[in-house]
């Protein structure tokens, strides 16, 4: 099965991340989107991160009912903090009936250069890069990559945290289940 690893915090996940990763099994070769939920990125700061284990439900919360998502906590099994390049070595030794590309913004292209042995991921993963505004995103000839104009909403988990902060509604911006979870629970208060 040709697999789409869609890393991220989630913190939280949002309707978004789901357009995103539908608009990827709708319109590449790929068949399931696996949303990776990272314990902690490198990449971000660790204390402004819902504890992991809740953020890992409320992307399950999220994907429950649809087929073509799944959600993968290899990352809460490998050593922190988490690395891409480690993680797909992972699975791809794990899963070796499976082709995997990664899925990112031309945002997080601007950082590829940053992120652990970048030149080894290039070369052995697809990439399947979605655009972002303001973040011009350009075939790269040495590296096997599909550009993808997503739909993109103008939703961050940053704004949706401070909503819930100050009290104001979040409502359509993540699934109903997850926000019940956010409510429920207090997080992000």
């Amino acid at each position: 099965m040709k697999i789409g690893l869609y890393f991220g915090s989630f913190n939280p996940i949002h309707i978004g991340h789901l357009v995103i990763a539908s608009h990827v099994v709708d319109n590449t070769d790929v068949q399931q989107v696996w949303f990776v939920v990272s314990p902690q990125n490198p990449l971000k700061k660790a204390a402004s991160l819902l504890n992991e284990y809740h953020r890992l439900h409320l992307v399950r919360l999220a994907v429950d009912d649809n087929q073509n998502f799944r959600v993968n906590d290899t990352e809460f099994k490998l050593p922190k903090p988490s690395y891409t390049v480690d993680t797909v070595t992972y699975l791809k030794e794990k899963y070796p009936q499976h082709q995997f590309s990664i899925i990112l913004g031309s945002d997080s292209m601007q950082n590829l250069h940053k992120w652990k042995n970048f030149q080894q991921l290039t070369t052995t993963n697809r990439l399947i890069v979605y655009t972002r505004p303001d973040f011009e995103a350009t075939p790269i000839p040495s590296i096997d990559m599909v550009l993808l104009e997503a739909p993109l909403l103008e939703i961050s988990a940053t704004e949706i945290r401070k909503l819930i902060k100050e009290g104001k509604s979040a409502r359509y911006l993540v699934p109903d289940k997850v926000l019940t979870e956010i409510e429920q629970n207090g997080y992000y208060k």
